[in-house]
């Protein structure tokens, strides 16, 4: 067989690159302007212009560094879940687990699909989890090609589970509960409309997968990565038996899970506490699968190394937001997006709060930073067209989460194509179509809510 050529489409490197160089063009043309601020909360109507030099030439080299340190914490994170996970498979629980679901309902993908993307939701949902599933992504990537599908489908699986699950968040505290403490409303109100959306949009997003799968299963030319090698790096084990020791380390990997889960709701737990969970969870995963200490350290050196990409994306996908911010430019594009959802009637605000949010997340896909930014403005707009602020939410919910399937900007998403080698185009290419479908029912949840004064 002959050596394919070299894809011409961008690497997700490459595509950041290129967007940092444009945020630093953004600075020479947009004014630059603030907001007053009260802590992380910036004070509506208090927009003004401010006088800022511009930025050196060389500022889009010399922020890569800022955006490295900025993204630290997820960057760390991400090293040592790797590593833990590396442990984890050096256990052969989580192959064996995977083995498993390959043998019961490899010729049920519904269930399969289905059942996945539901538990990346809910974990999106209730606890903001995202960075987390980062580790998943190789193991889905293995399951897929041995279902015949492709790591368009094992992406589809997390990413769309976890987009929905923030978009349609019932308590994730990260989002919908900061957005509602800004606007005043009663925390955790609302959400058996948000339950109910969840449903419905997961049920949307698992039909798109599952059409995919059959379509690339019937034909693999259709594969959107055709041309990709998976040859080597997501090849599953001989080996894949559930003994009792592997069924006592996925036991014990579920109970950190759950600890982590406790201790988000009762202690405000976040990566710090999660890293050090996930260290725990490998500890003793090694112990009960009697691994010896050297053995440990060279597989949570191979699982940290597997992760170099995604954490490097992640450094440089912050960097545009620290290019934007030094510019002063990013309180100007909120003021200019806002500014005229004031004049325009109750449904069509909210449907312009909807818009307004889906761009803003190309600048901040933070979600709790968005809503520090956003949501002061958002909810005294709501006021003034006849919302209620429990819409705003809501809208600010959708333009988060649907959003962060697609943005370039967000770093966990980037990190994520380049881990299962998906180019940015391509995952476009079959996500989109899903946006569309998505947009629409958040557009008529939005005009429901209006009408019934949700």
């Amino acid at each position: 067989m002959s050596e394919s050529r070299p894809s011409r489409v961008p690497d997700s490197l490459v595509l950041i690159f290129g967007l940092i160089l444009l945020a630093q063009f953004a600075t020479y043309v947009l004014p630059a302007g603030e907001f007053e601020r009260e802590g992380r909360q910036v004070v509506s109507g208090s927009y003004h212009a401010v006088d800022a030099e511009p930025l050196p030439v060389l500022t889009f080299l010399t922020a890569v560094p800022v955006g490295l340190i900025e993204a630290a914490d997820i960057i760390f994170f991400i090293f040592i879940v790797g590593g833990v996970f590396g442990v984890l498979r050096a256990t052969g629980a989580i192959d064996a687990l995977i083995g498993l679901a390959i043998r019961r309902l490899g010729g049920r993908p519904v269930w399969l699909v289905g059942g996945m993307v539901m538990l990346f939701a809910v974990g999106s949902s209730t606890v903001g989890m995202a960075e987390e599933y980062v580790p998943f992504v190789p193991l889905l990537v293995a399951m897929c090609l041995a279902l015949k599908a492709d790591a368009v489908v094992a992406l589809g699986i997390v990413y769309v589970g976890a987009g929905v699950g923030y978009a349609c968040a019932a308590l994730n505290p990260f989002t919908v509960l900061i957005g509602q403490s800004i606007a005043g409303v009663e925390l955790t109100s609302g959400q058996s409309v948000r339950w109910l959306l969840l449903a419905i949009c997961l049920a949307i997003g698992t039909h798109h997968i599952l059409r995919y799968l059959r379509r690339v299963q019937a034909d693999p030319s259709c594969s959107l990565v055709t041309d990709v090698s998976y040859a080597e790096g997501f090849e599953l084990p001989d080996d894949l038996r559930l003994t009792p020791v592997r069924m006592s380390v996925i036991t014990v990997f579920g109970t950190g899970i759950g600890l982590f889960v406790y201790g988000v709701g009762a202690r405000e737990w976040y990566l710090t506490e999660l890293t050090a969970v996930f260290l725990g969870i490998a500890l003793v995963a090694a112990a009960v699968a009697r691994l010896s200490p050297n053995r440990v350290a060279r597989a949570f050196y191979v699982g940290a190394a597997e992760l170099t990409t995604t954490a490097i994306i992640v450094g440089f996908a912050r960097t545009i937001q620290v290019v934007l911010t030094q510019g002063q430019v990013i309180d100007t594009v909120i003021n200019g997006l806002a500014a005229p959802l004031q004049s325009w009637p109750g449904h069509v605000a909210a449907v312009g709060m909807l818009a307004v949010q889906t761009v803003f997340n190309l600048f901040i896909p933070s979600g709790s930073g968005q809503a520090y930014i956003t949501m002061p403005i958002m909810a005294p707009i709501a006021d003034l067209t006849g919302l209620t602020r429990q819409t705003a939410v809501l809208a600010y919910q959708f333009g988060d989460g649907f959003t962060n399937m697609v943005v370039p900007t967000n770093p966990v998403l980037m990190g994520m194509l380049a881990l299962a080698r998906i180019p940015y185009q391509r995952w476009l290419r079959f996500v989109v179509p899903l946006l569309v479908k998505l947009y629409l029912v958040a557009i008529l949840a939005l005009m429901l809510a209006v009408q019934w004064g949700y």
